[in-house]
């Protein structure tokens, strides 16, 4: 594999790499692919950089030992069999849609929000609980993809800002956090559809305007939060929004055309999109 050009990458906006070995994330091939950006400020402490990436299928790897490793929604078992069925009911109707190239945008933007709405409903009227989370993370099929926790401490160190955007369920994001990476990040923050619970545990509700894959760049960064430890108090914020807006270059990961909205609302100088097939 021949090397990246960093000079060639920080005298441009837009960059295709042919040699898709190059984009496995693994920490030397990252270091020189974040490069241009990391030291694209001739001061290091002028840091305004910031990475944004979507979560299943881009930070998770989408085969397992030969199986699809599940997704964010797909891992949950509410421990009502009877609601696990209608969700899977939804999902077998709506996700052919997802993906149909005949229906207009617009339309299956509509279909989209339809099946998010419906999904969060019978989560919530089946009972879902925290405890059921936990339980559904321990024994999923879900797994990082190789190097996502050095490039995570990569970031960490040099004060890089992660956010995690996603239309998946952020509570689950977050235990997929814990239970498999067994540590959080000062710096990585969420923005994905947030669940309320109650006094037992029970979910009762969602938080804010849903997330679904189509509309990522109508909640880019304005729903960020920090990631919460389930304890009573939040890593803390690594930034308040307005400063975020602010970061002129961003490295973005997906694995979905939608994903490219998810930096609209920043007035970047520079972003170099990775695209995970």
């Amino acid at each position: 594999m021949d090397p990246v050009d960093v000079d060639a990458l920080k005298c441009s906006s837009e960059v295709v790499v042919g040699d898709p070995d190059c984009l496995k994330i693994k920490k030397p091939q990252f270091g020189l692919l974040i490069a241009p950006i990391i030291t694209s400020k001739a001061h290091a402490n002028d840091i305004d950089e910031q990475v944004i990436a979507d979560f299943d299928a881009t930070l998770t790897r989408y085969w397992i030992d030969g199986c699809r490793g599940q997704s964010s929604h797909g891992l949950l078992q509410q421990g009502n069999p009877e609601y696990d069925v209608k969700r899977q009911k939804l999902y077998d109707y709506y996700h052919p849609l997802e993906f149909n190239p005949t229906i207009p945008l617009d339309e299956k933007t509509k279909l989209m929000e339809e099946w998010w709405e419906k999904t969060h409903a019978l989560l919530i009227e089946g009972g879902l609980t925290y405890d059921a989370i936990k339980n559904s993370v321990a024994s999923a099929t879900i797994a990082f993809r190789e190097g996502v926790v050095e490039l995570f401490e990569f970031l960490e160190e040099r004060d890089v800002p992660v956010l995690i955007f996603s239309a998946g369920l952020a509570d689950t994001i977050e235990e997929v956090l814990r239970q498999k990476l067994h540590r959080s990040f000062k710096n990585v923050k969420i923005v994905s559809n947030r669940m309320l619970f109650d006094q037992n545990g029970q979910l009762v509700s969602f938080k804010g305007k849903t997330i679904h894959s189509l509309n990522k760049n109508e909640h880019a960064l304005d729903m960020s939060a920090p990631f919460h430890d389930r304890l009573g108090e939040d890593d803390g914020p690594i930034d308040d929004n307005a400063s975020v807006k602010k970061r002129t270059n961003v490295l973005l990961l997906g694995d979905q055309f939608g994903d490219l909205g998810m930096s609209d609302g920043l007035s970047y100088e520079t972003r170099i999109s990775v695209g995970f097939l």
